[in-house]
């Protein structure tokens, strides 16, 4: 199968790659920034705003993962048009051309859809639009929640996200910086469930297109408990900083995914509650650390020989 994967240079999306090749299946990444080692057959250097683009491309393939997209909820504050330009209308741009040329889609959404910020605000949007066009346009575009993804590769920056955050201040000798009381529940899921689960939703006949997969275990983690864990398997001294709440995001909220919609990806499974095997949090995190620390030595002995 010839797959198109938009933003397949992003940290989710070299793991999609990865995932589909390890299928034998045809990958085409289509990205506005290409790597040379990204692990593609095909590349296309290209923006989902263009439409021109993204319609030719679409066209020579026969199914589409959808994960380009402007990300940040605090970074999207003080110019939120990137991101309503790329998320919603560059995501109609990817909608309307599988319906043209009746490929199956799948689009990534957030976990924190009910939160008012730029970010959660445009990925909703084209979610809603995707489960529009699926009822009314006859498209097969599946819509999976991706809750807080993690793992190897993920940067710290410019986009802040939470293990990278924690991980590598503890590795260095730094207090962990944890924003409100901590108390918020953030459903953790390794960067490669994740990228299973999205190309299951694309090669599995499901048929589900009326509703969202959850691609989250459901597990209460709060953000304390998340940065515990890495003080405690780091070894860390420094302890936590805490400071305000960031602009868009709210005290004490609770994103969690309900793993019973997984079902349909995965026939043949008895537990109709956890259909999907999830990596543990302690296991993710432990192979994360290891990378982080590999990673800061290699960097640390580059500065020494340089």
């Amino acid at each position: 199968m010839k797959v198109l994967v938009t933003g397949g240079n992003g940290f989710i999306g070299g793991y999609v790659c990865e995932r589909l090749h390890a299928l034998g299946h045809h990958v085409t990444v289509f990205d506005r920034k290409l790597p040379a080692d990204s692990d593609c057959d095909d590349a296309v250097f290209g923006d989902v705003r263009d439409h021109t683009a993204v319609f030719e491309s679409v066209y020579h393939s026969d199914g589409v993962i959808h994960l380009a997209g402007v990300l940040g909820t605090q970074e999207t504050f003080a110019d939120p048009i990137p991101a309503i330009e790329t998320n919603i209308l560059g995501s109609m741009n990817v909608f309307r051309a599988c319906e043209l040329h009746k490929k199956k889609c799948v689009y990534i959404a957030v976990g924190n859809h009910w939160m008012n910020n730029p970010y959660s605000i445009t990925k909703t949007t084209a979610e809603r639009f995707a489960l529009m066009l699926n009822k009314e346009r006859g498209t097969r575009i599946a819509v999976v929640r991706g809750l807080n993804a993690y793992g190897p590769r993920q940067k710290a920056g410019p986009v802040r996200k939470i293990m990278p955050n924690f991980i590598i201040p503890a590795l260095q000798g730094q207090p962990i910086t944890v924003y409100g009381d901590g108390s918020q529940v953030m459903d953790m899921i390794y960067v490669s469930d994740l990228a299973d689960i999205l190309c299951r939703a694309l090669l599995v006949e499901h048929g589900v297109y009326d509703r969202v997969f959850e691609a989250g275990p459901g597990l209460s983690s709060t953000v304390l408990d998340i940065a515990n864990e890495v003080i405690r398997q780091t070894g860390s001294i420094a302890g936590i900083r805490r400071v305000p709440m960031r602009p868009g995001e709210i005290e004490r909220s609770e994103v969690l995914g309900n793993p019973g919609t997984l079902s349909p990806l995965c026939p043949g499974h008895q537990d109709w509650e956890r259909p999907y095997p999830f990596l543990l949090l302690e296991d993710g995190i432990r192979r994360t650390i290891e990378y982080y620390r590999q990673t800061l030595q290699l960097e640390k002995s580059s500065e020494v020989f340089a």
